[in-house]
């Protein structure tokens, strides 16, 4: 996969240090807090590690969210919120809104910024395997379950935490509902790229190949919308962080005319001297259903409280301790360094464009 639709970098954050001097009074309290620096940061190396996989990325991620878990969530079940969920103020950018970063003092804010992150980082893990130059078939099912578990992320997201958010999410910003079902629908689409190149190499019937490729061009409208080409052209011209990309022009297109007459030439010049059938005056109808091989998210769950949160250790954070003057906070308009992501130049055009 090429990098010229979902171009969009990955969004960048603030440090946490997670250091309440004072406020944790205990050495389990003052524990938990250095496993979450140190779980983050690691979070953080990983999306720029291009040695890094699934698992890894699960691993960290499972850790990380555990233990964020109990800024949020109430140890007794019950509704009442964690009594530290705006105990530290967090800083994430949008990925098209440059380096100036949007600042929330609430642990949710921080958790759906994260799972943001790791659902990007999980297609363009996607995108690097799909650009490989000989991809076995086990490496095409990790592109098919990579895209769909992003999807499942961005699904869980917007539908479980996002409106919990205190302050509401600005137009053109990450969370906004239409950009998170955008990449939803954008990832679904690209999963069912794969599932229809199966379909054709594997010389399934014509009619279910052709109702994937019809769903999947439902999937591609919903996500793109109409005047694609002009806005293509002036999305190529638009300065802005990410990688640089021009649609209109991308090899896939560039390549599709001639691909087209060149099959129809071979098919005719065959077709005259060897197969010698009638061709139909009409193309037949086919059924443009799919009732199979259609894909759905990978249904997605942050993970349980982390076993270190105890009722002990919740109460070891003693918040009247906490300076009155925090001037510590930082300010909101303040940059932040945006993550430097491998430059993966794809070693062949498989057609397929997500991250």
């Amino acid at each position: 996969m090429t990098h010229w639709f979902h171009r969009n970098p990955l969004k960048a954050t603030a440090p946490v240090s997670f250091n309440f001097y004072g406020v944790a009074t205990t050495p389990a309290a003052t524990k938990v807090c250095n496993d979450l620096r140190l779980s983050r940061t690691r979070l953080l190396e990983l999306f720029t590690d291009s040695s890094c996989n699934p698992e890894m990325m699960k691993n960290a991620t499972d850790l990380y969210f555990s233990l964020l878990q109990g800024f949020i969530l109430s140890l007794d079940d019950s509704s009442q919120e964690c009594k530290l969920r705006y105990i530290q103020n967090f800083k994430w950018t949008d990925t098209l809104q440059g380096q100036v970063p949007s600042a929330q003092q609430d642990a949710v804010f921080e958790l759906v910024s994260m799972g943001f992150n790791v659902a990007l980082w999980y297609t363009k893990y996607a995108s690097r395997l799909a650009g490989k130059e000989d991809i076995t078939e086990d490496e095409a099912k990790d592109v098919h379950r990579s895209l769909k578990i992003a999807a499942g992320i961005f699904k869980h997201l917007k539908e479980s935490h996002i409106p919990k958010l205190i302050t509401p999410v600005e137009k053109g910003r990450d969370l906004e509902a239409r950009l998170i079902d955008s990449y939803i629908i954008q990832c679904q689409a690209e999963a069912q790229e794969v599932t229809i190149a199966r379909a054709i190499e594997l010389k399934h019937n014509p009619g279910l190949i052709a109702a994937l490729a019809y769903e999947t061009a439902n999937f591609y409208q919903k996500a793109v919308f109409a005047k694609a080409e002009a806005l293509c052209k002036e999305y190529g011209e638009t300065k802005g962080p990410g990688t640089t990309a021009r649609p209109s022009g991308h090899l896939f297109f560039r390549k599709l005319g001639s691909l087209i007459k060149n099959t129809l030439e071979k098919c005719q010049r065959e077709n005259g001297f060897i197969y010698f059938q009638k061709v139909p005056a009409e193309a037949p109808q086919l059924e443009l259903k799919a009732n199979y091989g259609l894909v759905e998210p990978v249904p997605f769950e942050f993970p349980a409280l982390n076993a270190h949160w105890t009722p002990e250790t919740l109460a070891a954070f003693d918040l009247t301790k906490r300076p009155k003057d925090d001037t510590a906070k930082p300010k909101p308009d303040e940059e932040v360094k945006p993550l430097k992501e491998p430059d993966i130049k794809p070693q062949k055009d498989s057609g397929c464009q997500i991250s």
